[in-house]
């Protein structure tokens, strides 16, 4: 028996795409430790940068803050009521250098005095506590009443829309402010002042 030949197969080596010059670069970069320390370092950077942060006024700081001062009726609402401090500029003339008279007491040469300018503290920034009208009591009827009394005093200048929107809020902090409170939250003696709320019989 004649055995025919095997066909010859032919194996041919695929050659590699080649890569751009940048690719390389960045190839040959990226098989060097301190790089790829350089990248993962960069990308747990931007992604805790995109960790959303806390709002203002949450928080353990928030929660340990009391929301009423010691001694507070529990049914009462009050809000914490920063005034700030009042910063007077002053310029005053200082003498640099006295005048020089001669053995007569002439003036041979007058004085020179230079300008300063500094900050007075006229009143310090305090904190304390006001007592409001508590947020279940601000209804519409109650807000249209408000808008009401304030329109009669000349402080608002709106529509009666029982709503505490941003002139509303300008008006009640127009009207405090002729009683010494720089504060649109209404405060409880606002609201008696008003004659929205009844003033308690002692």
């Amino acid at each position: 028996m004649i055995s025919a030949p095997l066909p010859r197969l032919q194996i041919r080596q695929l050659k590699r795409p080649s890569m751009p010059p940048q690719i390389r670069h960045l190839a040959g970069l990226l098989r060097r430790p301190l790089f790829r320390s350089s990248v993962i370092l960069l990308t747990f950077t931007a992604l805790s940068a995109c960790t959303p942060a806390s709002a203002p006024g949450t928080g353990a700081d928030a929660r340990s803050r009391p929301a009423a001062p010691p001694g507070a009726a529990p049914d009462s609402c009050w809000d914490r009521h920063v005034s700030p401090a009042i910063i007077e500029t002053v310029t005053v003339q200082v003498l640099a250098e006295p005048e020089q008279r001669d053995a007569d007491g002439r003036i041979v040469q007058p004085a020179v005095f230079r300008t300063e300018t500094r900050q007075d503290i006229v009143r310090p920034r305090t904190e304390s506590w006001l007592q409001i009208t508590c947020p279940v009591d601000m209804t519409p009827d109650f807000i249209a009443s408000l808008q009401r009394a304030l329109a009669v005093r000349g402080h608002y200048k709106g529509s009666v829309t029982g709503k505490l929107d941003r002139p509303t809020r300008q008006a009640i902090l127009r009207y405090q402010q002729r009683h010494g409170l720089e504060s649109h939250i209404l405060s409880l003696d606002s609201a008696r002042r008003l004659g929205l709320i009844a003033i308690p019989k002692s």
